[in-house]
């Protein structure tokens, strides 16, 4: 539907965002289920058991969790078989079969009352994405960089062509299927003749997710856009957004489409003038955008010595929603074509000094680590750039090399340690916690910048952040579920003291001490 967004994260939870006045969306209910962080969700339709449908959502616990939307205290079923990350969701017509894809190198089919009716087994590595086509028909995409399709079980076709993992897919129609991958494409292949029709090609970096309804297909990635693109043929619109990586998107029913950021954020984009957020929010995310430190691999690793200078700004863009880059001194921004003018949707930056540079299968890179993994193997390479999330770079690199997604946290301490911290803008490293009185509280900038911890490392409050971004006030008030009590009313307390007598004072009822 368009009046219902379900988003899940590192922090343990799903949440379900409902359509409020004016257009926005608000909290509704927060799913609280899984042990670990919550990776994947998927939204079944309505039947008539369930006329709200239902919502899966999958975790680091290996669990799937089913829930009835209009009672979300506890999941109607769990669906366990998996012996790792469920990465992948992805619901069927019928509004009771679901399809799993996890680390453990499976796909499963279940019915939602908690039946496993098929285990899908051939990938060499995870199972990123999953898709049921029809009601026979699975579509699987790995990190072996293939997408395979399986009736009834059995393995029917293998598509190759994606030259890095496959990450997500998406239905163009009834016997289409787009993929998106690492290798910065976005494929359209014909399942029953087993060929790949187009390549699309825009996104500057790894792509992360794809997304279809209705004739729109979306995508999203590292290049911190989202790519809207007409008939699954060209590029329609590009969306800048002020974070580091679109870890996910949605295309609603009525054609808006949804984005999940490393920024902890969703936001959603229309083309309708009725649904457009107020317009303080829009500039607000204008300046975000302006304001936003982006790498220069990102943008395609584009000559930058050969940049034209601000004339540029005076010519007219070969397409709307273009993006240029452009050297004003010793500054290099980023400009997007609107609305008839150029906007500045960013500074490109390197933080590493141009001496640092390696360079790494054709690319240059900011560091190249030479990794030990076992005794008397050669090491392995693992390239980083100073912009990147050290996370993300961790999570590429195991995965290349086939290694476990368990030493994870390991790899990614071993970049922050070696690349010496390097970051733009004076950003904290804050540790997971509660956010006033914590580890992660809020430090003025001459403090000492706290180190991240294991938790929640790529939307969590430990994920690493380039840059310090402007604060975007809530419209509604935001509740918060965990924190320090007594922190909190001694801090309470302290403010009271500073504001003394007077009416903008609390009362000790006021504050509960």
């Amino acid at each position: 539907g368009s009046d219902m967004v379900v988003t899940v994260s590192r922090d343990g939870t799903g949440r379900i965002w409902r359509r409020a006045g004016g257009g926005g969306f608000a909290e509704d209910s927060v799913l609280a289920g899984h042990t670990g962080f919550v990776s994947s969700v998927a939204v079944l339709p309505a039947t008539d058991e369930h006329p709200e449908g239902l919502v899966a959502t999958g975790g680091m616990d290996a669990t799937i969790c089913v829930w009835d939307p209009r009672r979300t205290g506890e999941p109607v079923a769990r669906l366990r078989g998996h012996q790792q990350n469920v990465c992948a969701l992805a619901a069927g017509s019928d509004g009771r079969t679901l399809v799993s894809g996890s680390w453990d190198k499976t796909a499963r089919v279940w019915d939602v009352g908690g039946q496993c009716t098929h285990t899908l087994a051939g990938h060499a590595q995870a199972v990123w994405g999953v898709l049921l086509l029809d009601a026979r028909t699975v579509v699987t995409a790995s990190a072996d960089r293939l997408v395979r399709c399986w009736q009834d079980g059995r393995l029917t076709q293998t598509l190759e062509g994606h030259t890095d993992c496959v990450r997500a897919l998406a239905a163009v129609d009834a016997s289409r299927v787009a993929s998106a991958a690492n290798d910065g494409t976005v494929r359209v292949w014909d399942v029953g003749a087993g060929t790949c029709t187009r390549v699309l090609r825009g996104h500057t970096s790894l792509v992360y997710a794809v997304a279809g309804s209705g004739g729109v297909l979306a995508s999203g990635g590292e290049d911190r856009t989202v790519r809207v693109w007409r008939d699954a043929r060209e590029e329609a619109h590009t969306i800048v957004v002020p974070a580091t990586s679109v870890w996910s998107v949605c295309v609603l029913a009525n054609g808006d489409v949804a984005c999940g950021t490393s920024d902890g954020r969703a936001r959603v984009f229309t083309r309708d003038a009725a649904r457009l957020a107020p317009e303080p929010q829009r500039a607000l995310l204008a300046q975000q955008n302006a304001s936003f430190a982006m790498s220069a691999q990102a943008m395609g690793h584009v000559d930058l010595a050969g940049l034209p200078g601000p004339e540029r700004l005076a010519e007219r863009a070969d397409r709307d929603e273009q993006v240029v880059m452009v050297r004003e001194g010793a500054r290099v921004l980023a400009y997007q074509w609107t609305d008839g003018a150029w906007a500045r949707v960013g500074e490109v930056s390197d933080a590493a000094a141009s001496t640092q540079k390696r360079e790494f299968e054709g690319k240059m890179y900011d560091y190249v680590f030479d990794v030990d993994i076992r005794e008397g193997a050669p090491p392995l390479k693992l390239p980083f750039d100073a912009t990147d999330n050290p996370y993300a770079a961790a999570q590429r690199f195991l995965e290349r090399h086939a290694l476990s997604l368990e030493h994870l946290d390991t790899v990614a301490d071993f970049i922050v340690k070696n690349s010496g911290g390097v970051a733009l803008g004076a950003a904290q490293q804050p540790a997971a916690g509660d956010p006033f009185t914590g580890g992660s509280r809020y430090v003025p900038a001459q403090q000492p910048a706290q180190q991240p911890s294991s938790a929640d490392p790529f939307t969590g409050a430990s994920r690493y952040t380039p840059a310090a971004a402007a604060y975007s006030p809530p419209a509604e008030y935001v509740v918060g579920r965990q924190g320090n009590g007594r922190a909190i009313v001694a801090k309470l307390v302290e403010f009271n003291a500073l504001l003394g007598p007077g009416a903008a004072a609390l009362s000790s009822d006021d504050i509960g001490h």
